[in-house]
């Protein structure tokens, strides 16, 4: 097992993140709080005058981008701080102190955009060509002109964005049963000792080779959230009606758009790729055939689907263990990337180990002023070293797009988000499958890359088409009850895994610890991304130098164009089925090949 401290404190100050970095005290973080709350009381000073002058303009979207610039420094650091205890009552201070302020910078800022939207392009390309320094932000204003028809009179935008606090009830609701106050049960582990479940030791134990372990996890888990169902199906509820409210007022055929327009995102892309993992759900249930004969079990159960099930070969390592070989793994993409990933390992980007009240799961952070930090909950198993990759790569797309892109482009969309982190799980596979020691090695790696696919392609499809049916049945005036909520999980479960799986009702409750059904139609990006990084991946092994530079240009070009662009500048078009039908493929092939070994 990974190291287990009783207390944040106990952890080596070198296996946390730097945060002081960002402040050296919560005096200098308020100061900062302070500032931006001035600053938004100034900013009304543009209000009605926006567009008067090109020079109005410029200094409005400067001053914005400042504003904004600071507000994330502000709200990131204490929504980290909040992290690494969720028990903390300053730290839940601060991050409400935060939010109210960021609420406030928004309502402040509102008037800007109907402001942009009332100019017309011939004023617009008078003023790019009388104002040095506006032309920077034409991908920005372009992106504005493109939602002229979801935007409100400033009046009405100021009352939404007065709405923001309220409108993350639900989320932070969720956040504090789900990490502050749920208690799972104990259990007995593989050595016959009590061990407490927790979100960060639930895969672990349930890829145990002891099936009696697994089982009593699973139902553990799950009778614990069936316990809260009805509170769980009311905070849903509550996220789900604020998309519909927000899509609604913003004059959107659905929620579904609404978000994936953000993006510049047709819904054909969602749709596709549902499609496209239906035309293959064949290959899946041919998979769990062979999870069901390699384990020797007359029934699969839904807990049997996370233990390797290639017998006597187990790659466990430990943290240091673990860098080195995402170090190695990720060779293909050059000595700059090296560097940035040693920079990330030896100043303190990552705050590695699990601790009581720590958020749990993992995920890449901070603000375009701080480091791109990483937050892991690390467990010395294989899983958690493609955790480590994963999460890098979001940290170092971070990193160089805020190297090469002012503060208007230093951040990206969602969309690309996960293409950055799935390449480098990738690669890191490659490396090892080119490395193995022996045959039981390599089936084991295979097995791994198929739950890879498993739980990255087919199971995020699933979330997604979960998702998609809520909120269709929810603005067709449904109501979202935990009734309905487990029925719909569990009915998506028989139809992704199939025949040879018995679906255990527990898992109908998991959709109330999945915390991304929060995020408004998040992770069907993770699916889309898999695919879209397991072709580029390819292309870089195979080309190299060529491929690795229109990929690193791809990483260094944050928001500065649309989504879809960009991928399609790295080498992938994402308004084809071809990613998606590629990476089924390849699917299907490693199948094969594991029905032939097994």
């Amino acid at each position: 097992m990974a190291k287990e401290f009783k207390e944040r404190q106990d952890i080596p100050v070198e296996y946390t993140w730097d945060l002081e970095s960002m402040y050296v005290d919560s005096k200098a973080w308020e100061e900062d709080l302070n500032k931006v709350l001035n600053l938004a009381e100034e900013y009304s000073k543009y209000e009605g005058k926006v567009i008067e002058t090109g020079e109005n303009l410029l200094n409005a979207l400067k001053d914005e981008n400042e504003l904004y610039r600071i507000a994330s420094k502000v709200y990131s650091y204490s929504s980290m701080k909040l992290d690494e205890d969720t028990r903390v009552g300053s730290s839940q201070e601060m991050s409400s102190k935060a939010l109210s302020a960021f609420v406030k910078v928004d309502e402040k800022t509102s008037f800007l955009t109907p402001e942009i939207l009332q100019i017309d392009e011939a004023m617009l390309n008078k003023y790019y060509e009388e104002v040095e320094g506006l032309k920077l932000y034409k991908q920005a204003l372009d992106k504005i002109l493109r939602q002229k028809d979801h935007v409100l009179s400033a009046k009405e935008e100021s009352l939404l964005a007065q709405m923001g606090e309220v409108a993350e009830a639900s989320h932070n609701i969720f956040s504090m049963l789900d990490n502050a106050d749920i208690k799972f049960p104990s259990i007995k582990n593989e050595e016959g000792k009590d061990v407490e479940i927790t979100h960060g030791n639930f895969i672990p134990l349930m890829e145990s080779k002891n099936r009696d372990v697994r089982k009593a996890a699973f139902e553990g888990l799950y009778s614990t959230y069936k316990s809260f169902e009805n509170t769980y199906a009311q905070m849903l509820n509550g996220n789900t009606k604020k998309n519909i409210f927000y899509a609604k007022a913003k004059n959107y055929n659905s929620s579904i758009e609404a978000s994936l327009d953000r993006n510049n995102v047709p819904v054909l892309v969602y749709d596709n790729l549902i499609n496209s993992i239906h035309d293959n759900l064949d290959s899946m249930y041919k998979y769990m055939d062979i999870r069901k004969r390699a384990l020797g079990l007359e029934e699969l159960h839904m807990y049997d689907l996370y233990t390797p099930i290639v017998k006597d070969v187990e790659i466990n390592m430990d943290y240091e263990e673990g860098k080195k070989l995402v170090l190695e793994g990720l060779h293909p993409l050059g000595e700059e990337y090296r560097n940035i990933l040693e920079e990330g390992f030896n100043s303190r980007w990552i705050d590695v180990y699990e601790n009581p009240g720590k958020r749990s799961g993992a995920y890449s952070g901070g603000s375009y002023d701080s480091k791109p930090y990483v937050l892991l909950n690390y467990h010395n198993t294989l899983d958690n070293v493609f955790t480590i990759a994963h999460e890098l790569g979001h940290s170092v797309h971070s990193y160089l797009t805020r190297k090469n892109q002012p503060f208007v482009y230093g951040n990206y969309s969602i969309f690309v988000a996960e293409v950055a982190s799935t390449t480098n799980e990738a690669l890191l596979l490659d490396h090892m499958l080119k490395n193995v020691k022996n045959e039981g090695e390599r089936l084991y790696l295979l097995n791994h890359y198929l739950e890879m696919f498993r739980t990255t392609v087919f199971r995020q499809t699933m979330f997604a088409e979960f998702e998609r049916e809520i909120y269709q049945y929810a603005e067709n005036g449904g109501a979202l009850t935990a009734d309905y909520l487990s029925e719909t999980y569990k009915a998506l479960n028989e139809k992704y895994y199939g025949p040879n799986m018995v679906v255990d009702d527990e898992i109908a409750m998991e959709w109330a610890r999945i915390p991304h059904f929060y995020y408004n139609f998040y992770v069907f990006q993770y699916a889309t991304g898999f695919s879209a990084a397991v072709d580029l991946s390819q292309q870089m092994l195979k080309k190299g130098k060529p491929s690795v530079d229109r990929y690193l240009n791809f990483l260094s070009s944050g928001s500065s164009d649309y989504p879809i662009n960009e991928l399609r500048g790295a080498g992938v078009d994402m308004t084809t089925k071809n990613p998606v039908d590629n990476a089924m493929k390849v699917f299907r092939e490693l199948v094969d090949e594991m029905d032939k070994l097994i």
